[in-house]
């Protein structure tokens, strides 16, 4: 039968989100409807409300939550199963169709659509391919963040660079996407680690995750730092010198400046011997990016991309909440603000005005 649901919808006019009594319809064949339990607020969904929109629309892509009802054709969960929702289908490899999007009618007429999911609700409905089985005894409000923050940092530490024991890894921005990606580089026993922000509290926090040192980019030149830290007698650059600068950086923001100085921070390679260091676009970019292409080509650096920490959901999701049973991964640390729906439009004020520490979660 149809589930009343509470969802934040973003007005197709710039002005406050709002909060909506809606009708969700039963799950389709490949649909399952899911009662949240929480979910996080991530800043890439800040881009989103301020970008220019065709019609309203509905943002969460990351939460935790019990399956109510499925599809005829859905088989991995059933009604009862403890869920994540996800932005990322579960197993791109495997997936024969295209997920399908999800849409909400809205009071008074018309449509609010997602990009795939949406999480900002007290239910939602989903594509099977962006629902998750995990145990039923998971923690019900800190995992949510597993389903974008932690995937997608962790994920680009671990999965698109590859990082391994002894490398050294900068990371621009430790919000919840840099933190995740600080604590999968402890996880790989990379060193040393490096965390650059603005703010020396984050800063600070940063080091509870496992960064081994830390930069404010306000304060001093965070690429002259890096390689101050990183200067290695055992790698050679093009001129045949010691190297410095770092193996791999992260830019977990997205801004110009940061995606301009990622490709810098990382250390020179020789002639195919050495080859040079990795810079990885985590971030969700706004701008167009200018990069030094001598730099690049003359000592063999890679600037690459990580969309979702190149992340299968059915295999990473269960690695990481191991990580956290094991307290490698601190997510009742990592989440540093909680509010309930009808306080959504402070909680993205306050993420917007870089008051949260770690990551936020809307809790159900």
């Amino acid at each position: 039968m149809p589930t009343a649901a509470r969802v934040i919808v973003v007005p197709q006019e710039q002005g406050p989100l709002t909060v909506e009594d809606v009708t969700l319809p039963d799950p389709g064949p490949t649909q399952v409807v899911v009662k949240q339990y929480a979910s996080g607020v991530c800043h890439s969904q800040l881009h989103q409300m301020h970008n220019p929109r065709m019609a309203p629309v509905i943002l969460g892509h990351e939460s935790t939550g019990v399956v109510l009802a499925t599809g005829d054709e859905v088989n991995h969960v059933k009604e009862g199963d403890t869920v994540m929702v996800t932005w990322v289908p579960r197993n791109a490899r495997e997936a024969t169709a295209t997920p399908w999007a999800a849409t909400v009618d809205l009071p008074g007429g018309g449509m609010a659509y997602s990009q795939n999911v949406f999480t900002w609700a007290d239910h939602t409905i989903a594509d099977e391919q962006y629902v998750v089985k995990v145990a039923d005894d998971v923690n019900r409000e800190v995992t949510a963040i597993i389903g974008c923050a932690v995937m997608t940092g962790a994920g680009a530490v671990e999965n698109t660079a590859g990082v391994t024991k002894g490398e050294s890894v900068a990371i621009f921005g430790v919000g919840g996407v840099g933190l995740s990606a600080v604590v999968a580089a402890a996880t790989l026993e990379a060193d040393p680690i490096i965390a650059i922000d603005l703010d020396d509290e984050k800063l600070k926090f940063a080091r509870q995750f496992g960064a081994t040192h830390t930069i404010n980019a306000g304060k001093e030149d965070p690429i002259k730092a890096i390689k101050a830290l990183t200067a290695n007698a055992e790698k050679r650059n093009m001129g045949g010198n010691p190297t410095s600068g770092a193996d791999y950086a992260f830019d977990c923001i997205g801004l110009k400046q940061t995606m301009e100085q990622i490709v810098p921070a990382v250390r020179s390679g020789f002639f195919g011997a050495e080859p040079g260091g990795t810079a990885v676009l985590v971030g969700v970019p706004q701008t167009s990016v200018e990069l030094n292409a001598s730099d690049i080509l003359i000592n063999e650096k890679k600037f690459i991309g990580s969309i979702g920490g190149s992340c299968s959901p059915d295999r990473d999701f269960p690695k990481y909440l191991k990580w956290y049973d094991e307290g490698r991964l601190d997510l009742d640390q990592m989440v540093t603000a909680r509010y309930n729906i009808d306080d959504i439009n402070q909680a993205t004020q306050d993420l917007e005005s870089g008051k949260i520490a770690g990551r936020a979660i809307l809790v159900f």
